[in-house]
């Protein structure tokens, strides 16, 4: 019986297979019951704060309904809301926070926020996203997969576009864990580290799956699935220009998506999207496209993680 409580939830390389798969199957049965009107109170009497840096539409919705659906109180906390970092070290905020919340949610810049974070509060923390990881994305990503093809394992999955961002990182991971045969698409400037490529080797290594990193355009070949992202993350702005120039061979268009060679081939992208640059709107808006599947199921399995970590367990 796998028990996830107390846990907190920064990247999936802190997960084992056999956890991420527990964490997509209980969001699975999460999702079969609010479609039937089945609401929970795992959280019922739990207070969870919501920390966010940067602004977010997905994350934001998902952690406050997945939260009221079980029986618990979200508080947001934006960035002039609190001292965070400013008047307040993370240190003494996170002691703070944890005295009187269950629980707290992280979106923001530094990954070492939400570690400091876990370090201090004595509570579950959850990251929402940060420079260098997005987990949550993952799991709804993989819970969209599982629910249109029936597995993961043996899937190609193919990200194309900036390669050295928080989404290229945690999916590399997660596929890495779950047995996929994850390619990554991407201009060599843009990369992934050394050091999370050769981990990433060790995860495909015991799952039976495959890490590949390439330049080509032809890697998309076989693929099951197309994913990309924006080419300039929160924060790059400056760097819009250049980035553009750089990926443009790289965008997601009919004639990519053809490139595969499979009809069945899907279209995931973790939006918002640039439509025009990383993606053309005719493959965004085609039957390939699962983006708002995708994007529902960021609530289903982030109410999975809040009901792992903290929920009562019934």
């Amino acid at each position: 019986m796998i028990s996830l409580q107390g846990r907190s939830f920064l990247t999936l390389k802190d997960f084992t297979a056999q956890e991420i798969q527990y964490l997509l199957d209980l969001a699975s049965d999460l999702k079969k019951k609010k479609k039937q009107g089945i609401l929970g109170t795992s959280l019922k009497g739990k207070n969870i704060a919501l920390i966010f840096e940067k602004p977010s539409t997905r994350t934001r919705c998902a952690f406050t309904v997945g939260c009221v659906d079980e029986g618990g109180h979200p508080e947001y906390l934006g960035k002039d809301d609190i001292q965070l970092g400013h008047k307040e070290s993370v240190k003494d905020t996170a002691r703070v926070l944890g005295r009187m919340f269950d629980g707290i949610e992280f979106r923001g810049f530094r990954h070492a926020t939400v570690e400091e974070l876990a370090q201090y509060a004595g509570v579950p923390v959850w990251n929402g996203l940060t420079d260098d990881y997005h987990p949550t994305q993952i799991l709804a990503d993989f819970l969209t997969l599982q629910e249109h093809f029936g597995r993961l394992r043996g899937l190609k999955f193919v990200y194309v576009g900036d390669g050295r961002n928080n989404m290229a990182n945690s999916l590399m991971i997660g596929a890495a864990k779950m047995g996929m045969d994850f390619v990554l698409d991407a201009p060599s400037q843009l990369w992934p580290s050394e050091e999370l490529v050769q981990l990433c080797h060790s995860y495909a290594a015991e799952s039976g799956g495959s890490i590949t990193i390439t330049d080509q355009p032809d890697a998309v070949e076989g693929a099951d699935v197309i994913y990309t992202d924006v080419w300039c993350s929160m924060g790059e702005e400056d760097k819009a220009a250049e980035r553009v120039k750089l990926l443009r061979p790289y965008q997601v268009n009919r004639e990519l998506m053809e490139r595969t060679g499979k009809k069945e081939t899907v279209f995931l992208h973790c939006l918002p999207a640039v439509k025009g640059n990383e993606v053309t709107e005719d493959v965004f808006e085609s039957p390939a496209s699962l983006v708002f599947d995708e994007a529902e199921n960021r609530m289903h399995t982030i109410k999975a993680v809040m009901v792992a970590t903290l929920g009562r367990q019934e």
